[in-house]
C-alpha cells in the first residue's frame, strides 16, 4: 500500500470525560463540534465507529438546529471520537516525491454513564463502575465539569467526585509505579454554565469580566488565570457547604503544574439578531418555559417539571481551549501506559 493511502495509526493519547448528573457532558462534546466549526481553523473532531458518528451528528444537530438538549444518559454508552488537526502545509520540499502530511490526532474515549456510577455511595462495583474506571485510568487527560448551578441547589459534587477519585487512585498508585504517588493526567477543570446570569453576575462583580478579542459578536470571557478564583467563590455557596473540598482533592492527588481552570459555557448567550452582538442586559440564552400542562410531574410524586429552551443561535465560549490545552500537553510528553484490562 503507498505511503500516502496507508491508515492512520490509532491516537497515542485519549481524554476522558468526568462530571456529575446534569453538569453537560454530553452538551459539551456536542458544543466542541458547533465551537471547531465557528472558529474554522485547522481541529475537527470525528467518530471513530459508526455509533461514534451517529451520536455526534444527533446531538449536535439537537444542539445547533433542533435548540435543544442532547437526552440525559439512562444506560452506559463507550463512545470513541478523534479530534484531529489537520496536517501543516510545509510546501513542496526538495523532494520529487513529498513525503505525505500527517495530522495530529487526540483520542476521544468517552465513557456516558448515568451519574449513580460516580457517586461515593450509591456506585455499585461491577462491570459498569469497572468501565468508567478503566476509561479514566487508559486516558492521558481529563476533562472535569464542575456545575456551580447543579451545586447551588444540591450541593453534591464533591460526593461524585470523591469516590471515583479514590478509587482510581488505589488502581494506579498502589503498586508504586510513580514516584510521587501522584496521578499522571493532565487535569482541565471546567466551570460550567458562564451563560447563567448568577455566575456572570458573580464574574461581573469579581471585575473578572473581559471583552473576547477575537469574538465578532463581543462575547465577555473570564481570563484563565482567574477561572480558580471564581471556581472558589461560587463553591462558596454551594447548599451543602463541601463544595469547597474539590480543589484541595484534586490538588492531593494530580499535579499542581498539570492541573488549568476554564470558565466555559456550551451555549453561550444571546445575541440579539438586530443589533448582531452581545448586550450585557440582555445576555441569557437558556429561558425557562411553562409545562406543557398543567400539574405536569417531574417524576412520581415530584413538583411539576420545569422546562428550558435555547433562545437563540448556540455560541459555544471556551470549550475547545480546554481540549487543545491537554491536547498540547499529551503532545509534549512520551506515550504512558494504559490499563490492562
Amino acid at each position: 500500500m503507498p505511503p500516502e493511502q496507508q491508515k492512520p495509526s490509532p491516537p497515542e493519547h485519549s481524554i476522558a470525560i468526568w462530571g456529575a448528573p446534569g453538569s453537560g457532558k454530553t452538551t459539551f462534546l456536542a458544543a466542541l463540534n458547533i465551537a471547531l466549526m465557528h472558529k474554522k481553523g485547522p481541529w475537527r473532531i470525528f467518530g471513530s465507529d459508526g455509533p461514534s458518528s451517529d451520536f455526534l451528528v444527533e446531538m449536535t444537530t439537537a444542539l445547533s438546529k433542533n435548540q435543544s438538549f442532547p437526552e440525559a444518559t439512562q444506560a452506559i454508552g463507550n463512545y470513541r471520537w478523534v479530534l484531529s488537526r489537520k496536517a501543516d502545509d510545509d510546501g513542496p520540499g526538495r523532494s520529487l516525491r513529498p513525503k505525505p502530511k500527517t495530522a495530529h490526532r487526540i483520542g476521544l474515549d468517552v465513557v456516558d454513564a448515568p451519574g449513580g456510577f460516580y457517586h461515593a455511595q450509591r456506585a455499585k462495583a461491577g462491570p459498569d463502575r469497572e468501565a468508567l474506571l478503566d476509561n479514566l485510568e487508559r486516558s492521558s487527560g481529563i476533562v472535569y465539569l464542575f456545575d456551580p448551578i447543579r451545586e447551588f441547589k444540591s450541593g453534591d459534587a464533591f460526593d461524585f467526585l470523591h469516590g471515583v477519585l479514590t478509587d482510581l487512585a488505589g488502581r494506579m498508585l498502589s503498586n508504586g509505579e510513580y514516584a510521587d504517588d501522584m496521578l499522571p493526567h493532565h487535569l482541565a477543570v471546567c466551570v460550567t454554565k458562564f451563560d447563567d446570569l448568577r455566575v456572570l453576575r458573580t464574574a461581573q462583580k469579581l471585575g473578572m469580566l473581559m471583552p473576547d478579542p477575537d469574538d465578532q459578536h463581543s462575547f465577555p470571557r473570564v481570563d484563565d488565570d482567574y477561572a480558580e478564583e471564581l471556581f472558589q467563590e461560587l463553591c462558596s455557596v454551594s447548599s451543602s457547604g463541601y463544595a469547597g473540598m474539590v480543589v484541595p482533592a484534586l490538588k492531593q492527588f494530580f499535579r499542581r503544574e498539570q492541573i488549568k481552570f476554564f470558565v466555559t459555557s456550551s451555549i453561550g448567550f444571546f445575541v440579539d439578531p438586530a443589533k448582531g452582538s452581545f448586550d450585557l442586559d440582555d445576555p441569557q440564552n437558556l429561558l425557562p418555559e411553562a409545562p406543557r400542562h398543567p400539574g405536569e410531574p417531574a417524576g412520581p410524586g415530584g413538583p411539576p417539571a420545569k422546562r428550558y429552551r435555547i433562545r437563540g443561535p448556540v455560541y459555544p465560549i471556551n470549550v475547545v481551549e480546554p481540549m487543545l490545552w491537554l491536547g498540547q500537553r499529551m503532545a509534549a510528553q512520551a506515550p504512558r501506559r494504559t490499563a490492562g484490562r
